[in-house]
């Protein structure tokens, strides 16, 4: 994820992510591999969150 996302530190991605862990709008998962690998999804609150975005982004103003 942090090479697909320009602008933004490593730590503050991983702010914003624990955040939206926290607000359940997405999961994470952790392999205890080394290094460890983390997978982080929507859920179903993150989906609808996500088509409701999409659909203002749809908007002309």
């Amino acid at each position: 994820m942090r090479r697909t996302i320009t602008g933004i530190s490593p730590k503050v991605l991983t702010q914003r992510l624990r955040e939206l862990e926290a607000d359940g709008l997405v999961w994470r998962e952790q392999e205890n591999t080394i290094p460890p690998k983390v997978t982080y999804g929507l859920t179903k609150t993150g989906f609808a969150v996500h088509a409701v975005l999409k659909n203002i982004e749809k908007i002309e103003v």
